[in-house]
């Protein structure tokens, strides 16, 4: 019965952690990283940063505003990533942007994800096929 007791323990605090995680991951998604309590940087890929400036627009109101987080594309429940498509001017894309959590010297992982003074976040933003 311990052992029970000690999985469902720990399957709540990982469940809590990744709760603290997403909240932290949305603020810095949904402002495009301008709130500075979760501080960060945004990367656009090559081929994402050669898109045309209407298409990148396109592209931050969709990061901005996703919110179609599933079991499929956020096993962990830390909303760090995300994938859609549009079409604009006759082009059709597939994004994918992710989100990683980074100690203060973007050097390596970070040591406690749900931290935000110990942690940076890292947005990367780019098309399907650059992953």
């Amino acid at each position: 019965m311990q052992k029970e007791t000690d999985t469902s323990n720990d399957a709540q605090a990982e469940a809590a952690l990744a709760a603290k995680i997403a909240e932290q991951n949305d603020k810095f998604r949904r402002t495009w990283g301008a709130d500075f309590t979760v501080p960060g940087q945004i990367v656009l890929t090559r081929g994402v940063a050669d898109l045309s400036p209407a298409a990148k627009a396109i592209i931050m109101q969709r990061v901005q505003g996703f919110d179609v987080f599933t079991e499929d594309n956020d096993p962990c429940g830390d909303h760090g990533f995300g994938a859609f498509e549009f079409e604009i001017g006759g082009n059709s894309y597939h994004i994918f942007w992710k989100i990683d959590l980074y100690d203060t010297d973007y050097s390596m992982g970070s040591d406690d994800p749900a931290n935000p003074t110990v942690t940076r976040r890292v947005l990367t933003i780019m098309h399907a096929s650059e992953y």
